[in-house]
């Protein structure tokens, strides 16, 4: 592969992974609503067993891929920021977003959840009163119902937020000789070193937190998933654009992807296991397999981007501004369709397909709508028109990131 110069260049393989993680989101949310067994806001009555060892497979790692994509978009626009910049920066990206979803976009979702449940009368204009002006709700009538409100899907929001004002806070110690020193021993790691060394915390965590955080998304009681995503989301940040690590991840991608694959199929076969004898020694175990199939499938799918996507392909620059709105809007034209074509009983081929095109159809609508105009750019975490930042390119060092760089949610 011939190496993009330099001076003209954009890394094209990290905005097309930010893109591709964010789509896989949609993907699967749409699938949350067939697979049985697993709760969601709403279910199908097509639920289908078979969706759930590939939903398992992808649920091992995508939130953590995008944890890590988005410390490394921090890290790439860290350069010509102070701390106090980059945190006002960050905060207006994600609680302005995170503040109008939760009052406009997400409400539909615990309506819809509530009626379905039969805990909640039809209409959806006297639900909002009562939602709004802090009314109470039977128990369990949707997920969130203790507080009155819920952010749903957008809780990546919050928790992004608080991983930025932690991992600002930790500058100073960070960019320090000591912190520099720690990072290039990241960025240094070769060989099976760049798996096992950096494994290690995900699988204490495991040993430690697992059994007794589960994750809740509430921010306040998930310790487990907020030590995996925010060491994750450090790791993006270290990552950067270091050439000897995107080069060693290239080199790899082979045997880290042949290593996932062989991981997922153990993890698969012991779980079997540990579900049918029970303890929690047991499943701690195949807990700690799952995190080394995590960590090898994060690798591999690092070093297979670079590998295969860092090009301009036609899509990208659309795909930039429009994933944010289409991570906002989603969840919720999700439900909207899925409660319009559930009276029709269309099957469970044609429904989840016209659920899926349905979906891709409302955000792309809403999000033409959204992008040329002023006032509602910040209110999905977009930036004046016009002041997109450029990716950094290829020639920089992930310790002295250029001033412009991803913008992510």
């Amino acid at each position: 592969m011939t190496a993009p110069s330099p001076s003209t260049s954009r890394r094209h393989d990290i905005d097309a992974l930010r893109t591709l993680a964010f789509a896989l989101v949609i993907v699967y949310h749409v699938a949350m609503y067939y697979v049985a067994d697993w709760h969601w806001h709403i279910k199908s009555p097509h639920a289908a067993e078979w969706l759930q060892a590939p939903m398992r497979a992808l649920n091992l790692w995508r939130m953590d891929l995008v944890f890590l994509v988005s410390g490394l978009a921090l890290g790439l626009v860290r350069r010509g920021q102070t701390v106090a910049g980059l945190v006002r920066l960050r905060s207006m990206r994600l609680l302005l977003p995170l503040a109008f979803g939760m009052a406009v976009v997400v409400p539909y979702q615990p309506y819809a959840q509530g009626v379905a449940n039969g805990l909640i009368a039809p209409g959806f204009g006297a639900f909002l009163l009562r939602y709004y002006g802090g009314g109470t709700w039977p128990a369990g009538a949707f997920d969130g119902w203790e507080a009155g409100v819920t952010w749903n899907h957008l809780w990546y929001l919050p928790y992004l937020w608080v991983y930025t004002v932690v991992l600002a806070l930790l500058l100073p110690w960070l960019e320090s000789a000591r912190g520099q020193r720690l990072r290039r021993a990241f960025t240094g790691l070769r060989g099976w070193a760049l798996f096992a060394v950096p494994v290690l915390p995900l699988v204490l965590y495991s040993v430690l937190l697992w059994r007794h955080f589960p994750p809740t998304h509430d921010l306040i009681h998930d310790a487990w998933l907020h030590a995996v995503y925010f060491t994750l989301f450090l790791y993006g940040y270290w990552i950067g654009l270091d050439a000897g690590l995107w080069a060693e991840l290239v080199r790899l991608r082979w045997r880290l992807l042949g290593a996932a694959l062989a991981l997922l199929v153990l993890f698969t076969v012991l779980r079997g296991l540990a579900v049918q004898q029970g303890g929690w020694p047991a499943r701690t175990a195949v807990r700690v397999l799952a995190d080394l199939y995590l960590w090898s499938m994060l690798l591999a799918i690092l070093g297979w981007a670079h590998h295969r996507l860092n090009r301009p392909w036609p899509w990208l620059r659309w795909a930039q501004e429009a994933v944010y709105p289409w991570y906002v809007l989603h969840q919720t034209a999700i439900i909207v369709l899925a409660v319009a074509l559930a009276r029709w009983q269309l099957g469970p081929v044609l429904e989840p397909m016209l659920l899926l095109a349905g979906t891709v159809l409302a955000c792309w609508a809403v999000t033409g709508l959204v992008r040329p105009s002023r006032w509602a750019r910040p209110l999905f975490g977009l930036p004046p028109r016009g002041a997109v930042p450029a990716s950094p390119v290829p020639g920089s060092t992930a310790g002295t990131p250029p001033a412009q760089g991803l913008q992510n949610p």
